[in-house]
């Protein structure tokens, strides 16, 4: 990790029933994060995706790009992405929020909001690749955006914003994903570009694990 301004804070935990979530202003720091965007925004392959609603397809209002080990398939909305292979920053970034939190990933999901019109709408990361408890740990890079939460069911429970500064990590477990939704709405104001990576571990087929064991 970054330590260029001394040793980063801690996760701590966000108060939510039916999960574990837990967050930290700078994971990274800079200069260091002005870098890993740049870095981010050559190497990585963004594309727009479309997706599937309701018989009809439609662009995604953000640049995406899935990465991860061989065999780490992805399917959304009924589309199923290959990975590309890992570049070395990606791996390098990997591997920093794996010594801090003590999971393993195997894949990542690459976002890139241009400006204020891009967005990601309400939707939990419960895809049966994921698993039952799924641990996404979420990494922001460039400008602030805000990250909702509510909860699926119990109208009682408040909804939580947090602001995902540059250099932050956000990390998922537990049953979050089955009891609670996240979204990036759209900014009233002008905003800058932001690169999101969520880092997840797919569960690969007994064929391929046994394939990859050296």
């Amino acid at each position: 990790m970054n330590d260029l301004f001394g040793p980063a804070p801690a996760l701590e935990p966000i108060p939510m029933i039916d999960a574990d979530v837990t967050f930290m202003h700078g994971f990274y720091r800079q200069p260091h994060t002005g870098f890993l965007l740049q870095a981010l925004l050559r190497e990585i392959a963004w594309r727009q995706e479309t997706i599937r609603l309701w018989d009809k397809e439609y662009l995604q209002p953000r640049l995406s790009a899935w990465y991860g080990d061989a065999g780490a398939r992805y399917t959304y909305s009924g589309s199923t992405f290959e990975p590309h292979a890992w570049t070395e920053t990606l791996m390098g970034i990997k591997e920093d929020i794996e010594a801090l939190s003590g999971h393993r990933f195997n894949s990542v999901l690459c976002n890139l909001y241009r400006n204020e019109r891009d967005s990601v709408s309400w939707h939990s990361d419960n895809e049966a690749e994921f698993g039952e408890q799924p641990v996404i740990a979420s990494l922001s890079l460039g400008e602030t955006r805000v990250f909702k939460l509510r909860h699926k069911r119990r109208k009682d429970q408040k909804r939580i914003a947090l602001e995902l500064t540059d250099g932050s990590l956000l990390i998922m477990a537990g049953a979050t994903q089955q009891h609670w939704q996240h979204a990036v709405e759209k900014e009233r104001g002008p905003c800058g570009p932001r690169i999101n990576l969520t880092f997840r571990n797919i569960v690969l087929p007994r064929a391929a694990i046994i394939r990859a064991t050296p």
